[in-house]
């Protein structure tokens, strides 16, 4: 269990937003659904949530922390999300968090009025170190995958675009939690804590330097990691 405190720069809430936009009798759609936790503590009652995710072992997992939530209206089903089969204008809402999308798919399937809300991981997120190992995810990226998703809900035909950035602090207990992070998610894409299968090696001490030159505190106390994630609500018209 990573310890961390997420201090949200930004008045935008992702669930607040689907909230405002369905009601009791609402279809929804939940892309990129992982492990279901988000879409079974989050998201606001509606008539009913497909969550869909390509893992077959996510899939499994959802499942297993749905029955924790006994009175929650989601279906957990493996699906590939370039590849979506549903009938025309059947869901109200779409939702998808850090995964890809296609927009086209997604329009033919919302109904007249319909929405599609977006979060992902902006280019800059945790840009300080990325810069420091020169490498990360979207790193090297031309466009960001957030401008990407705006861009295709613009051709696909959606109107009322909005895309806002998120900014928030993280806040680390340890060093320790750091790392942790790091090991888990693809902000470096190559980070490992020893040399294996290509993987480099990283020490940790740049990242110390980094963490002092930014932040002017002492080593030991909370370390702080700038997020910066991007948010597109779109809306068929």
């Amino acid at each position: 269990q990573i310890k961390r405190v997420t201090e949200k720069i930004t008045d935008w809430d992702f669930y607040e937003k689907i909230k405002e936009n369905t009601n009791e009798k609402s279809l929804c759609l939940d892309l990129g659904t992982g492990g279901g936790e988000k879409v079974l503590k989050s998201y606001p009652d509606v008539g009913m949530v497909i969550a869909t995710d390509f893992s077959e072992e996510m899939i499994k997992t959802a499942k297993e922390n749905a029955k924790k939530y006994p009175n929650k209206r989601v279906r957990f089903t493996k699906m590939n999300n370039l590849e979506m089969h549903f009938p025309k204008e059947i869901f109200d809402l779409i939702s998808a968090r850090h995964t890809i999308i296609n927009a086209k798919q997604i329009y033919d399937c919302l109904v007249p009025g319909g929405t599609i809300v977006i979060r992902g991981v902006d280019k800059k997120d945790c840009w300080e170190i990325k810069e420091l190992f020169s490498r990360g995810q979207a790193y090297n990226d031309e466009i960001a995958i957030s401008e990407k998703d705006y861009l295709d809900l613009k051709e696909a035909g959606f109107k009322n675009i909005e895309k806002v950035e998120i900014l928030q602090n993280e806040y680390y207990e340890t060093e320790d939690d750091l790392m942790a992070l790091l090991l888990k998610t693809p902000i470096l894409d190559d980070f490992s804590e020893i040399k294996k299968r290509g993987k480099k090696a990283i020490d940790f001490k740049p990242i110390e330097r980094l963490y002092v030159e930014y932040t002017n505190q002492e080593i030991g106390c909370e370390w702080v990691i700038q997020g910066l994630l991007c948010e597109i609500f779109a809306m068929i018209v």
